[in-house]
């Protein structure tokens, strides 16, 4: 049988892309076994790094300019192909889109996802995969609503200030006006996390902290979003209180349960962007898989995109081997998911610093050492 290798790995986050991880890979591969046949799939969980994978897979690319989590204009984009879009909520209200070493975890606002699910429905999608996570915000998708044509108001009939903060001074929501569009679409809410909105598992308790929400913070936001989810039971009644309760309503600073309110539907981030890809043809064309991402750790395991790849290369009784900056997971752990063995950068580059600042030419070396082991 001809030797095929598919690359289905996820980005070395601040290192390197997925498309990178699958170029490097490849290069050293091919330093071994000259001209082998190797398919790249980049992957993504629904978190940053989704629309580059689809790209990757054929969508087109999309740029609009929308509102960044502190109101200023960002260049985000989406991806689409025929009527099927996917919209990475990241590109728009991501941590990355706040200026270095600056944090605004009550303000930060999830107004420009709203404005690129609106451009998704503008350019004619029906179906429309929304990756959720790497979020700036807490504000539970009220600023995504506002963008799709709801009213927050204060006791007064103003609006309510932007982000998680201002929604304590929320007396009214008004969902008449949303996007009528949004009825007949197939909205799908990609998230690698099935937190609900609040409570100790809730998004600020969890979440918060990495948002640069201090303990106060982190109280305050939580109140404001139980809140939230009283008042809208009063506009759309008991759901919305059960929607604050349900899988995934806490993603993304509780952007998910926005998106709940919607009338999404919750998957799984890798198992929607696997099928979304085209991951089941060519895992069928492969002998040899080799996933990863920048760090194997516990966290792997619930719901990233290595654990996602293994399980599916599993079932087909394919052979998963798996690339990482670093490893943090005892073998049997590494080997319970479905993978064989595990290739982190630190084994030839114990100097953290150095792996990432050269990881490229340390995982060609890295990808040599696989095609010794498992394709020679």
């Amino acid at each position: 049988m001809t030797q095929r290798v598919l690359i289905a790995a996820d980005k070395f986050k601040g290192s390197l892309t997925a498309v990178q991880v699958a170029e490097r890979v490849t290069a050293g591969l091919r330093r071994v076994v000259p001209g082998l046949d190797v398919e790249a799939l980049p992957v993504a969980d629904g978190g940053d790094g989704t629309v580059a994978a689809a790209v990757a897979a054929g969508f087109e690319r999309h740029e609009r300019q929308v509102a960044g989590p502190l109101g200023q204009e960002v260049t985000a984009a989406f991806a689409l192909r025929g009527d099927a879009a996917v919209v990475e909520m990241a590109e728009a209200s991501g941590l990355q889109r706040l200026p270095r070493g600056v944090f605004a975890p009550l303000t930060a606002s999830t107004y420009g996802s709203g404005e690129l699910l609106r451009a998704a429905l503008d350019a004619g999608a029906r179906t429309i995969v929304f990756g959720v996570g790497g979020s700036a915000t807490t504000d539970g998708g009220a600023g995504m609503l506002s963008a799709l044509g709801a009213r927050f108001l204060d006791e007064d009939g103003e609006p309510v200030p932007p982000g998680g903060g201002g929604l304590a001074d929320l007396a009214r929501a008004d969902l008449s006006g949303l996007d009528p569009r949004l009825a007949s679409v197939d909205l799908i809410l990609a998230s690698d996390v099935d937190n609900p909105l609040t409570g100790p598992k809730g998004a600020p308790a969890v979440y918060g902290p990495q948002k640069g929400a201090a303990p106060d913070d982190v109280a305050a936001l939580d109140e404001a979003l139980g809140h939230f989810a009283k008042i809208l039971e009063a506009e759309v009644g008991p759901r919305a209180v059960e929607y604050a309760a349900a899988p995934g309503a806490g993603a993304a600073g509780g952007i998910g349960y926005g998106a709940l309110l919607l009338g999404a539907r919750f998957r799984p981030g890798i198992e929607v962007m696997l099928d979304v890809l085209g991951f089941a043809p060519a895992l069928e064309r492969a002998s040899l898989v080799i996933t990863g991402e920048g760090s194997l750790d516990e966290q792997t395991l619930h719901g990233k995109a290595p654990a996602g790849v293994a399980a599916a290369a599993r079932a087909a009784g394919k052979e998963v081997v798996a690339v990482c900056g670093r490893l943090a997971l005892p073998p049997e752990s590494i080997g319970r998911a479905g993978i064989r063995r595990a290739y982190p950068l630190t084994e030839l580059e114990p100097d953290v610093v150095k792996c990432i600042a050269e990881a490229g030419p340390i995982l060609e070396r890295v990808a040599e050492q696989i095609a010794r082991d498992f394709l020679t």
